[in-house]
This record gives C-alpha cells, structure tokens and sequence, in this order.
C-alpha cells in the first residue's frame, strides 16, 4: 500500500529550526508535485510549499524566505527545512503527494500522510 510517512517535527524555541522529512512507499514521486501543508488549532488547512517535477518551487508569502522544501527522487524523500521559526508557525504539518507534476492547491493532491506536530513556544 502507498504511503507517505512524516517525521521530524516537535518542540522549539522561536528563532529556532526544524527539519521535516516524508519517506514515501510503495511507489516513485518523480514525475508528481510533493508538497506540505499544515493545519493550525481552530484553522483551515493551509498551503505551505510546493516541488514541482521539474525542479521548480512555490511558498506560501507567510514562509517565504525561511523555509526551503527539497527532494530527493532517489530516496523518494521530501524534506521541508524550516528556520527562524515563530509561534504562528506552530501547527500539525502534512507532507501530499499530487495528482500530476504541477500542483498546488490542496484539491490537486490525492495522498497524504499521517501529520506531524510542530510546536513553536514564545
């Protein structure tokens, strides 16, 4: 069964990093979008950044500038660098898989993995 499986997330102090990483299994990513999205306490889920197949990335304008998403087609791991972190950033955040190479909006994408909690303190 095709999964995609988070990690990485937990407790930091603002101004501090994380490091996110989705292992995907059961199949390639190449040829398809991968994305994070993260969902807020009370919150919609919202858009956070976007790897296009042909190298090309998108951020949300709320991280711009701190965080970087990566991939790594061989490993079939995608990895959301986050720096500077600020407690608005605190949320559960999901690694997507989409539905063809350019997608980002959240309907584009058809797989999703389980979430992962990062949490931000003051």
């Amino acid at each position: 069964q095709v999964q995609l499986v988070e990690s990485g997330g937990g407790l930091v102090q603002a101004g501090g990093s994380l490091r996110l990483s989705c292992a995907a299994s059961g199949r390639t990513f190449g040829s398809y979008a991968m994305a994070w999205f993260r969902q807020a306490p009370g919150k919609e889920r919202e858009f956070v950044a976007t790897s296009w197949s042909d190298g090309r990335t998108y951020y949300a304008d709320s991280v711009k500038g701190r965080f970087t998403i990566s991939r790594d087609n061989a490993k079939i791991t995608v990895y959301l660098q986050m720096n500077s972190l600020k407690p608005e950033d605190t949320a559960v955040y999901y690694c997507a898989k989409g539905k063809h190479p350019w997608a980002r909006e959240s309907l584009e994408f058809d797989l999703w993995g389980q979430g992962t909690q990062v949490t931000v303190s003051p």
